[in-house]
């Protein structure tokens, strides 16, 4: 009996069997060696076949391709959009802040972002003996307050607080929370505690001067004493002698009816109440309401108060939390691929306007800002005798985008440099702008840095706004600004105060008729340019080496010691 063949079936669904083609499906069935030889046919087939090298080509071009745009990060420097992924995912990799190091071509390190020899300066702020023995009883005072209204932008109303604080330590006086005019160009109705933070602003100086929200209810219904013009540059003594003045007269008088108080019962009622009501009132006179401080205090003040100058703005003016916090974020968004350039451009209609010089773009905007200078003359705040091209020779000018440029390259800024620029719109939009955009391509502001709908909350807040240029820009491995102002002296200053971090301050003067008309080929105007800023890239200078100068802008010696000087205290 013939054994049966044993047959063993394999289950395919009919889905596969369907989509496989007729001869797909008979090289399933054939036996191994036919298999062999069908499938080396196939192969000699395929290679004969034009279309089957067509198809391998297109195959090795494509995943070329996509290997290529996963690793495009070594391939740009940096994104045209910083944010591109950070709007999706909301966050930046902290491990790689500060990571990169800025490499020339040739692959030297830039010399650029080399910061100057800071001379073993920190920040060094004790106090006198004599400033701390009276410190209990100023802070003690419940008798005179001191209100300020700030105006201005932002950076001008810090350096209105600062020296609101010092008047209030020379008075003696208690000082209210400075009221923020509302600025009529921007119509910005900002708050103090909407740009800065309050409670740290008391606790910092709750040894110095006692700060307080608003007027206690013993003062409420007062009138204060109000001067609207205070003259320029006054002294200690200047202050004491005209605002104190009244208050000791007062004083006096309510010093005088307390001694009497034992006689008060010796007098009918309505006598005994008249006399309380005189005290109340003459209590009610100890408020003085200060405004437009802008450089109305002296410059040149004992050495305490230079201390305290310094304590206000380097200390005490913290900007509040949300300004803080998205400052912050923009800052680590520019330094996430490695160091960055701040630049401060006054390149605004109403700066060429007020200066009295103008943008260089074409003889159609030079018209325009003529034009706007006549018909507001008062507008100009330049020299009014000089023409532009004397003012342009003098230094007196803002440097335009072609001259930042030139500078910057001149000074060995790499093309590969990531910039951040602040400042408001330039007159003639981004056509003002192409010079540094075509030389460094790698150019953002605030806009370009912010998520989607990350500033619009404070679109209508120039004071926020510039609180958030601030803190980018004070953050910067290396800050230029393209002409003095504010914000330029106050950064300087904090730059200073922070270790003299490198501050570039253009020399305009002597390198305006190199830029103006210069044969010299481009090595040897390099070479003149950068001997011309030897000096100026933010190395420690004394503040009393010339008259008149900021301690806020210049914190050595008063602020600021090293080792050649006396012992310092942090706080």
């Amino acid at each position: 009996m013939a054994r049966s063949k044993k047959v063993s079936y394999i289950y395919v669904p009919s889905q596969i069997i369907n989509s496989l083609s007729s001869s797909s499906l008979q090289s399933l069935l054939v036996s191994p060696k036919k298999s062999s030889r069908s499938s080396s046919k196939i192969f000699f087939f395929l290679f004969k076949n034009p279309r089957f090298w067509f198809l391998a080509f297109f195959l090795f071009g494509f995943f070329a391709m996509l290997k290529m745009g996963f690793n495009l990060d070594p391939l740009i420097p940096f994104s045209q959009n910083p944010c591109g992924i950070t709007q999706s995912q909301g966050i930046i990799p902290t491990g790689s802040l500060g990571s990169h190091v800025e490499v020339k071509e040739d692959g030297e390190k830039s010399e650029f972002w080399e910061q100057p020899d800071g001379m073993g300066y920190r920040p060094c702020l004790e106090f006198s003996r004599e400033y701390k023995d009276t410190s209990p009883e100023i802070v003690k005072d419940r008798t005179k307050y001191l209100m300020v209204v700030v105006s201005g932008g932002m950076n001008q109303q810090r350096n209105q607080i600062v020296d609101a604080v010092v008047i209030a330590r020379i008075l003696g006086a208690a000082l209210v929370v400075p009221i923020l005019q509302v600025n009529v160009i921007w119509g910005d109705e900002s708050e103090f505690s909407d740009i800065f933070d309050m409670e740290h602003f008391k606790w910092v100086l709750a040894d110095d001067v006692r700060i307080v929200s608003s007027l206690p209810s013993t003062h409420l219904m007062s009138r204060p004493v109000e001067e609207k013009r205070t003259p320029l540059h006054v002294s200690p003594q200047w202050i004491r002698a005209r605002y104190l003045k009244r208050a000791s007269m007062v004083h006096n008088s309510i010093l005088v009816l307390q001694r009497l108080k034992p006689l008060w019962a010796l007098l009918p009622l309505v006598f005994f109440q008249l006399l309380e009501c005189c005290i109340l009132v003459l209590r009610r006179e100890g408020v003085l309401l200060l405004r437009g401080l802008d450089s109305r205090l002296s410059k040149d003040l004992p050495s305490d108060l230079q201390k305290l100058r310094c304590k206000v703005a380097f200390h005490a003016l913290r900007f509040s939390q949300p300004i803080l916090e998205l400052g912050n974020n923009m800052a680590e968004r520019m330094r996430s691929k490695g160091p960055y350039l701040a630049l401060h451009l006054r390149m605004e209609k109403d700066v060429w306007v007020r200066t009295g010089c103008l943008p260089g773009l074409s003889s159609q905007y030079d018209e325009i800002i003529n034009n706007e200078r006549k018909l507001r003359p008062e507008l100009l705040t330049a020299r009014s005798n000089m023409t532009y091209h004397e003012r342009k020779l003098a230094g007196l000018c803002p440097l335009n985008a072609l001259e930042v440029t030139r500078l910057l390259k001149a000074l060995g800024a790499p093309k590969s440099a990531r910039i951040y620029w602040a400042g408001g719109r330039p007159f003639g939009g981004e056509e003002a702008l192409l010079p540094l955009t075509r030389e460094f391509p790698n150019f953002y502001n605030k806009e370009d840095l912010a998520l989607p709908g990350e500033l619009e909350p404070f679109s209508k807040k120039a004071s926020f706004m510039a609180a958030i240029d601030y803190i980018v820009c004070e953050k910067s491995d290396v800050f230029m600004p393209s002409h003095g102002g504010n914000m330029g002296h106050a950064i300087q200053g904090h730059r200073a105060y922070a270790g003299h971090k490198k501050y570039i301050t253009p020399n305009k003067r002597q390198m305006i008729p190199y830029f103006l008309n210069s044969p010299l080929p481009e090595a040897e105007f390099n070479r003149v340019i950068m001997e011309l800023h030897r000096d100026s890239l933010g190395q420690p200078e004394l503040r009393t080496s010339k008259a008149g100068r900021d301690v806020t802008k210049y914190p050595v010696p008063e602020c600021m010691c090293n080792s050649t000087s006396s012992t310092d205290s942090a706080i």
